[in-house]
Parts: structure tokens; C-alpha cells; sequence
């Protein structure tokens, strides 16, 4: 008997396996494939990713295998770069191969205690009012009190929970690869440089090792399923460069759509859904994996306070309710970026004027804040601008903020010396710093790093303690 079966190893599922093994919820994560992808695609860890990362002691360990870049040009790809006093001291995008962020997360799930079994689908489950018993492929039969669907944007766990996934079909498709060239880079740029005034989704980066990165404009849209081949990139190349670069020696070809879709629900019972399960859209501003590790950091310590028997009757149903909105607005975002990307006039002349929009920096700030999640506010009720929104990572007397947020539990910080957490002391830290720069007096973190209360009043705070720590202990 688990506590907790995820379905999928990937960014999400890890994530979301160590986050509940902070709270030693039994986890079990099945993925279907035999072997960690080999092909090297580089994704990019944004702001809040790297402060949730940051929140529990992983992120020196991931920068280390990673690139810093400046925290600018995500908008549609325009050429901005970020504006000044970005509040967070990790204001950059930390560009990593996918295989070494998946394996450092898998790893990290496995060092807290997770289990991971691979070559295992989950093929069917049933679900009562005790649990869940899931059905894998092989035709083993497990019994858990939760089963989580992080496995992928074809997810079966969706499909068997039949809720409803509305959205939008690919209307175009992309290639994408790493491959070598057969011309000097001079004259790479050259294209590039003439083909970009008209075809915003192309480019050959160099990658090193003599490889390339190449995005193209595929011929139309067809079964994703069926990975591209050298000659599908050779005969786009010729049709939107006049040639094909001398393409050859791939090591690893895929296609992308544009489709848009997110899920009517994120719960049923006992079954829950997160990352590409839960929604898919365009990989333009690079959110698609950050989005689902972000909605682990949310869901991780909720689910793990339900099985640990301390929850509050609502506290599961905050997981919806705060992550659905955010993922709509990450639909939305991206779809006005695929507009800006068509070559037609009406895009293009809309594209122009966003571009002088944004040289002011408060339009400029809005964008990067919002593709980076650190502008996400919850809804948590009338209150300072503060409450639900994160608490960057400021200097305390014991360091930084976030190295007091390593085991996953709530933190009070009182800045007046007075107050206490109670009966709540084994959920909830407690930091008493009258030196820690704050424009408020005290204020309470949820695990994930959120305000989930401002103020100086004992009451008020013991109410708000309930409200997302259940009752204190007796």
C-alpha cells in the first residue's frame, strides 16, 4: 500500500515525488519508458523555478550543469532585454540539457526516499472512497490512497478519468533538431539575419561540438507521433532559405505544434492531474516545464498534509483553484505570442507596436514578470499587495530566507518578537528577526514560499494558521 502513485518520471512527477517525501508520504513514480530520454534538448529554468529550487537546497547543484542567460527576450521572442531591479536574486534563465534537469530531479526524488520504477504504464485504475487501485500494463495491480497524473500532454490517467481537455488543435507545426552543418558560420548568420524579417520561428544557433540547434517551419501538421526525418528538415531549409546548410549527422529530431488545451478539472476523488496532463500549449517563452514543476511546488505539501491527517477540509481544493488561473494565463499569453510570430500584416503591424510598447519599462516588466511567474498572485482574500503573492529571498539573520525553507514547512517570520506558531510548531517554522528588511511586520510563508498572511495581531494569525495548517496539535 502506497500513500501515493505518480504516473510519469518526468520534471512534474520528480518534482512532485520529493516534495512529498519531505513529509515521508509513501511514494511509488511508474514511467513508461525503459531509459531517461538521450537527446539533448536544452529547456530553460525561469525566476520562479529557480527560487522554488532555491527553496530546497537543489538549485546550487543545478546551476553547476547549466548556463546563465540574461533574463530578456522572452516575449515573442523580441529583443528586450530585461528591465532593471528585477525582484529576485535569481533574476536570469538557466538554460540545461533536459536529460541532465530530468536526472537531477529523479535523482534528487530517489535521495528523499521515493521509489522509481521504470518500464511500468499505468493501463487502468479504480477508485473508491479508501483509494485507488491502479492497473499497470503488465497487468500488476497496486493499491494507493492517491494516484497523480503527471504523464504528459497524451496522458492516459486523463483519459481513463474522462475529464474533458478543450483547446485548440495544432494549426501550425515546427521542426526541431540538433544536427551538424556543412557551411561556415558567416554565412549561417547571413540567412538567418535576411529569413528573420519575415519567418520569426527559424534559426541555426551553434550548440558546440560543431552542432546546431535548428528551428524551422514545417510543410503542414501531422501525427506527432511520427518523429521528422533529416530529409523533412533538408526540404524546409531549401524552401525557406533557398538551402539546406548542408544539414547532416543528426542526433536527435522532433516536431512541435502549436495545440492549446487545458483540462476542465484537476481533481476527481482520489485522481489528480499535473503538468502537460493538465495543459499543453506552444513551447514559445520556454513555460511548459517550469509551469508543471510549479504546480508540484503547489500541490506537493497540500497532498501531503491530506494524507498526513492535518489538512484543512479545503485545503486539496486550493490546488485548483490557485493553478487553474495560472495555467489559463499561460494558454493565453501564448497564444498572443503565436500571433506575433504569423508573417501576415495584421500580426506583424500589432508586433511593431508592442515592441515600442515595450520600451517602457513598465510594460516590459509586466511581460517578463508573467513569463517568468514571479508576478503570479493567489487569491487568498482582501489584504496587503503582499498576501499571495512569493517573498523573494531576502537577507535574514541566519542567511538567506529560502535555506529556512528546506524541509517543505510553513515559516513564520516576526519582525516584532511577540507572536508565536503555537500548536502548529510541528508544521510551521518559526524566525523571530527584527533585522530582516520587510516593509510589514511579520508575515507567514506557506511551504511553497507564498504570503498567506501579513500583520502583527496574535488572533489574527492563530485564525490563519488553521486556515492553512488544520488545527494545532493538542
Amino acid at each position: 500500500m502506497f500513500d501515493v502513485i505518480i504516473a510519469g518520471c518526468g520534471p512534474t512527477g520528480a518534482t512532485l515525488a520529493a516534495e512529498l517525501r519531505l513529509h515521508d508520504v509513501r511514494v511509488l513514480v511508474v514511467e513508461k519508458e525503459t531509459e531517461p530520454a538521450s537527446f539533448v534538448r536544452i529547456v530553460g529554468l525561469h525566476i520562479r523555478s529557480l527560487e522554488l529550487m532555491a527553496m530546497r537546497g537543489l538549485l546550487d547543484r543545478i546551476v553547476q550543469r547549466g548556463r546563465q542567460r540574461p533574463a530578456g527576450g522572452f516575449f515573442a521572442a523580441i529583443p528586450k532585454p530585461a528591465p532593471k531591479g528585477l525582484d529576485s536574486a535569481h533574476a536570469y534563465l538557466l538554460g540545461i540539457p533536459q536529460p541532465v534537469i530530468e536526472h537531477l530531479l529523479e535523482e534528487h526524488a530517489i535521495e528523499r526516499g521515493a521509489q522509481v520504477r521504470r518500464g511500468c504504464a499505468v493501463a487502468g485504475f479504480e477508485q473508491d472512497d479508501e483509494g485507488v487501485t491502479v492497473e499497470l500494463a503488465d497487468g500488476e495491480q497496486l493499491r494507493s490512497r492517491y494516484l497523480i497524473g503527471c504523464d504528459g500532454g497524451r496522458s492516459t490517467v486523463r483519459k481513463l478519468l474522462g475529464v474533458g481537455f478543450p483547446g485548440e488543435p495544432s494549426r501550425t507545426e515546427t521542426l526541431m533538431g540538433e544536427m551538424e552543418v556543412g557551411v561556415p558560420q558567416e554565412e549561417i548568420t547571413a540567412k538567418v539575419t535576411e529569413i528573420h524579417e519575415t519567418h520569426q520561428p527559424f534559426w541555426l544557433r551553434p550548440f558546440g561540438e560543431g552542432l546546431y540547434s535548428v528551428v524551422v517551419p514545417a510543410a503542414g501538421v501531422s501525427d506527432r507521433a511520427e518523429p521528422p526525418t533529416l530529409e523533412d528538415f533538408k526540404r524546409q531549409l531549401r524552401t525557406i532559405a533557398g538551402t539546406d546548410f548542408g544539414v547532416h549527422s543528426p542526433r536527435w529530431l522532433s516536431r512541435f505544434g502549436d495545440a492549446t488545451r487545458l483540462a476542465e478539472r484537476y481533481r476527481v476523488g482520489r485522481v489528480l492531474l499535473a503538468g502537460d496532463a493538465a495543459h499543453i500549449h506552444p513551447p514559445i517563452g520556454g513555460q511548459g516545464l517550469n509551469l508543471g514543476v510549479q504546480d508540484a511546488f503547489n500541490l506537493g505539501w497540500k497532498l501531503a498534509a491530506q494524507i498526513r491527517g492535518w489538512a484543512p477540509e479545503t485545503l486539496l481544493d486550493t490546488y485548483q483553484a490557485e493553478r487553474h488561473p495560472v495555467a489559463e494565463d499561460v494558454l493565453d499569453n501564448t497564444r498572443a505570442q503565436m500571433e506575433l510570430l504569423s508573417t501576415e500584416p495584421g500580426p506583424q503591424a500589432v508586433r511593431r507596436l508592442l515592441t515600442e510598447l515595450m520600451d517602457f519599462e513598465e510594460v516590459n516588466r509586466h511581460l517578463i514578470e508573467k513569463i517568468t511567474a514571479i508576478g503570479i498572485r493567489y487569491d487568498f482574500g482582501e489584504g496587503p499587495d503582499l498576501l499571495g503573492r512569493r517573498l523573494h529571498d531576502i537577507d535574514v539573520k541566519q542567511g538567506h530566507l529560502y535555506g529556512l525553507l528546506h524541509r517543505g514547512r510553513g515559516l513564520l517570520l516576526d519582525r516584532t518578537e511577540r507572536l508565536t506558531v503555537g500548536g502548529w510548531s510541528d508544521r510551521v517554522d518559526y524566525l523571530a528577526d527584527p533585522t530582516a528588511v520587510l516593509d510589514v511586520p511579520c508575515v507567514l510563508l506557506r511551504p511553497d514560499g507564498h504570503v498567506a498572511w501579513v500583520g502583527d495581531d496574535q488572533q489574527d494569525l492563530d485564525d490563519h494558521l488553521s486556515r492553512w495548517f488544520g488545527k494545532p496539535a493538542d
